[in-house]
This record gives structure tokens, sequence and C-alpha cells, in this order.
């Protein structure tokens, strides 16, 4: 497990408190994994990868299941440890590529997380070394197509302004690609489902909301001018694509999956 005071605050990009005004979404659209597809039992060990501000990881909890929520974001794990204070909940600051549990968990449990930590292989593994023999994963991921237009708008900003590209943060896998992945990590591919979710970005500055909440790390290499410029120049292109005159709709695709470590 990896020590908090090793995680730089420096490099932690998230805002909790505008992660949950703006963007709480993520969690509530998700609420049927974390229950239909998850399924948590009263005498289970579940590890949430990437917990965020740990809402769903506090209704796993609920269940009477000891929880885990782990998350690289100091603020995030600050904010869930002040949120929520389920008996058998827990939280702490650990890099995925770096868990270190060794069949310590019935289920690990994932939600618009798995997405950020390239290269997944690695990931995967250290998931697979945490799960207890027939242990199960179960997740949701961008899928291939994801935000495409948000990526498009950036990238257009990018070149229309004369500035370096900039290589978004993300991993956005094809089903086969995913399943490729587990089953490399030894996992038994159970389950998959990629399916287009529309999402509305609330507000008339939605778009812009989007970007400086999940896209701080993508656009910090700019100077500020620069990243001013490209926030107006990516809005106007977006804008014809995914602004229905009354909300900013992004194109969210995402994709499930449950696989379960062998014997």
């Amino acid at each position: 497990m990896t020590d908090p005071a090793s995680v730089s605050a420096a490099a932690d990009h998230w805002d909790a408190d505008q992660y949950r005004a703006r963007h709480a979404f993520v969690f509530e659209a998700s609420a049927d994994l974390a229950a239909s597809w998850l399924e948590p039992k009263a005498h289970e060990r579940i590890l949430d990868l990437g917990c965020g501000t740990g809402e769903l990881t506090a209704r796993m909890a609920q269940s009477g299941a000891a929880v885990l929520g782990v998350d690289a974001s100091p603020d995030m794990i600050a904010a869930a440890r002040v949120a929520h204070t389920v008996a058998g909940l827990t939280f702490e600051v650990t890099d995925a590529h770096a868990l270190a549990y060794q069949s310590e968990f019935d289920a690990v449990f994932s939600n618009a997380a798995l997405h950020w930590m390239k290269p997944l292989d690695t990931v995967f593994a250290r998931v697979a070394e945490a799960l207890k023999p027939d242990g199960r994963l179960v997740l949701e991921m961008g899928g291939a197509g994801n935000v495409q237009t948000v990526i498009d708008a950036v990238n257009h900003a990018t070149t229309t302004l004369g500035l370096p590209e900039l290589p978004h943060p993300w991993v956005f896998p094809t089903t086969a690609q995913l399943a490729t992945l587990l089953e490399s990590a030894g996992l038994r591919v159970e389950r998959t489902h990629w399916f287009a979710r529309p999402t509305g970005l609330r507000g008339e500055d939605g778009f812009r909301a989007w970007l400086e909440g999940f896209g701080s790390a993508w656009l910090a290499p700019l100077s500020p001018a620069d990243r001013e410029a490209v926030l107006a120049e990516a809005e106007a292109y977006a804008r014809p694509k995914i602004w229905t005159g009354a909300e900013w709709v992004a194109d969210y695709r995402r994709l499930r999956a449950v696989a379960v470590k062998g014997v």
C-alpha cells in the first residue's frame, strides 16, 4: 500500500467540493453497478478502487460488508472520510499501480476510475493478486468513443491556436481490448456491456466546468493565458455539436465488466 505522505498534494488535480457540486452524475448514474452488479454481502471484504468522494463506497458498506475505499487523490480521500462514517468503512490514499494486497478481498469494485490508470495491465495484475480465489472484479469505465467530442474540441483548439498537442490522459478500451487485458491478468470474463450514456452537464458553463474538473491535469502544461484561450476555443467548437440550446450533453460511452479470479 502507498504511504499517503508519498502522494504529492501538488500532483493532486482533484477538487472534491467541485466534484460533488458539479459532477455528481458520475456516482449517481452507476448506483445500480454497486447494487445489482456487485451485490455486496454482509460477510464480504470489498475494495473500492478509485473511490473518489466515497458515495458508492458508503452504500456498499451499508450492506454490512467491510469496505476499503482507495484513491490516489488526497483531497478526495479527505472529503470521503469527513462525509462517510458507516461501520466497517475505511479510506486510504493509494496508487492503484502500487496495490500490495494478497488474496484479501472477495470483490474489487471500480466505477469511472480505471480509465485514468494507464497502464491498465499493471493495475489488473495487482487486482488479481488482491482477490481471493473466485473473487470478482466489477467495473465501469469509459469505453471506446467516450467523450470524443470533448477530445476533438481540445485537439481543435490547440491546433487552431498553434499550441503543442496535448495527449489526453485516459484509456478508453473496446470490449475486446478490455477482455484481453483482464484475461491476461488471470481474470475470467463473465459479463461485459458497452453502452451510450448521453450525459447532461449542469449549467450554461457545463462544458467548461467539465474540462476544468476532469481536464485540469490535461491542461496543466498550458500557461494561464493559453489555458483560457483553449477553453474558449474548445467550447466554441463543441457548442454546435453537444449544446442543445438548454444544456450541454456529453457523448459518454461506458464499458462494464464482471471478471472472476480463477482458483
